[in-house]
């Protein structure tokens, strides 16, 4: 059984869910779910990052300990998990007890393998980034130096633990260079690479301005940087350091979907350390781009951030899906817009698919009282059907290359077909002249629906189901492998009584 192990960073619980969140999820969940539809064995994990100053700032701002304001700001993301109804399989926090003796453990480890030393720091660190950065990395505005995307930095000096970051210059570079997918897509390869042969300064991976972390092993005052504290959890999800045989098969088939923001963490620091400490790299890091609001930067400030809650309650989650995974190419920035949502749900789910079903299922049900009404099993000479068995081999050729979008677009494709093939054939005019014509017709394109309705489910989950219940298809033939003639509805299956799927909203 091939594996596979999808994560998602864990999100920080300094403020509440945002669009960005709620975007990383689903992507993360739909590659998840289309490959549990292919039988591997899947495990998609998420959770909470709770250390760090910007977590004690927020407490206390709150008038609240740490641990109170923590536990309550996780039960956000873990709502929002449920609201996106995710498949995933673990939710990780950070204060567990699982996790920190996880990350000490890798702390002693890169101790025992002589990757750490004591020392001092001077430098310009971003408290909303838990970072410290390079001169070169900053921009000089106004007299004081800021990061790339306007955050304010102080300039700290503190005795410090560093890791031997420079040491691992060369063994990074040689990493991207034998594994040309391991950072997708290949403009955010380029960056960091660029990066790393620009060179390396010795990473300072502990704190003393502040207490709220996991304790550096035998020490009073310092703790471990909250970006260890971090990355690890990708390894405590897998029991770390107590990783059995199947951990370390999930291990080398791991992928880590982030925002772009990140990539440097995850694809120099956190290999480096992993290499540091004896364990492999991951399989893969795919960073995605960010979202604007109607063109404009989405800011507290600004007043317009975006509720996953509230626009997955306004407009359904399915459709909240679909429009996040089809409206950018993954790996590239894309604009949220109610009116470019409402304009997909209109033309693309109401008009296109949902209208597909019901006229089809509507007149099945007038003319062959909503039973099927053709054995397909001995009819090879298909008109739309053929294109239908095709479709997951173009579909699966580029969830593999992350190309959601292109993937949605080859069933929309087919569905488009679908729609000609119905308009050209006019069943409801055709009945007249020769009802068993008429019964291949909807046949054809009732097989086609039980076919997009298996293809849909790691996209729109919720609307697939009720499409493949419409149908009376048992659930033990919903997966990828039920996706052909051999599957085929059987001739009087009876059918459900079709219900709208995706309304209509008026711009």
């Amino acid at each position: 059984m091939k594996e596979l192990y999808i994560t998602t960073p864990i999100y920080y619980v300094n403020d509440i869910p945002h669009i960005g969140h709620a975007y990383t999820s689903i992507i993360s969940d739909t590659i998840a779910r289309f490959f549990k539809l292919y039988n591997y064995d899947v495990k998609f994990l998420t959770g909470t990052d709770e250390h760090g100053l910007k977590v004690e700032k927020a407490a206390r701002k709150n008038n609240s300990n740490p641990q109170e304001y923590v536990d309550m700001i996780s039960k956000n993301f873990l709502n929002l998990s449920e609201i996106l109804n995710l498949s995933n399989d673990d939710f990780i926090r950070t204060t567990e007890l699982r996790h920190k003796e996880s990350v000490k453990f890798f702390w002693e480890k890169l101790v025992k393998n002589n990757q750490v030393y004591l020392d001092k720091y001077e430098g310009w660190y971003s408290i909303k980034d838990e970072t410290f950065y390079q001169e070169k990395e900053l921009m000089k505005k106004n007299g004081s130096f800021e990061t790339i995307d306007g955050e304010k930095v102080e300039w700290v000096k503190e005795e410090s633990y560093f890791f031997k970051l420079s040491r691992w210059q060369n063994k990074l570079l040689e990493l991207y260079e034998t594994n040309e997918n391991f950072i997708l897509p290949k403009s955010r390869k380029n960056e960091v690479v660029s990066f790393v042969k620009n060179g390396l300064k010795d990473l300072s991976i502990s704190r003393t301005s502040f207490s709220w972390g996991i304790k550096v092993p035998d020490t009073d005052n310092h703790v471990i940087y909250v970006w260890i504290d971090a990355l690890a959890n990708y390894i405590t999800s897998l029991d770390y350091p107590n990783i059995n045989k199947h951990g370390l098969s999930m291990w080398k088939n791991s992928i880590h979907i982030i925002g772009k923001d990140i990539l440097k963490f995850h694809a120099v620091y956190w290999p480096a350390l992993l290499m540091g400490a004896n364990l492999d790299p991951p399989k893969q890091i795919f960073a995605h781009g960010w979202w604007t609001n109607e063109g404009k930067k989405i800011s507290k400030s600004l007043g317009n951030t975006i509720d996953p809650l509230e626009i997955v309650k306004k407009f359904g989650l399915d459709q909240i899906r679909y429009f996040l995974l089809r409206e950018i190419t993954l790996g590239q920035d894309g604009d949220f817009s109610e009116k470019a949502l409402i304009s997909r749900i209109n033309a693309d789910l109401s008009n296109n698919l949902g209208n597909l079903i019901q006229r089809t299922l509507k007149l099945n049900d007038k003319y062959f009282e909503n039973k099927f009404p053709f054995d397909l099993s001995d009819n090879q000479k298909f008109k739309v059907l053929e294109y239908g068995y095709k479709l997951l081999d173009e579909v699966e050729s580029n969830m593999r290359l992350f190309q959601v979008n292109k993937a949605l677009e080859n069933i929309w494709n087919f569905i488009s077909k679908l729609n000609q093939y119905i308009d050209k054939t006019e069943p409801w005019k055709l009945f007249k002249e020769n009802k068993d014509e008429t019964a291949i017709v909807l046949s054809e394109i009732i097989e086609s629906i039980r076919l997009l309705g298996i293809i849909l489910q790691p996209f729109m989950p919720d609307s697939s189901s009720k499409i493949l219940d419409t149908l009376n298809i048992n659930k033990k033939h919903r997966g990828f492998d039920s996706f052909n003639k051999h599957n085929i509805i059987k001739k009087g299956t009876k059918l459900k009584e079709v219900k709208q799927l995706f309304p209509r909203y008026n711009v």
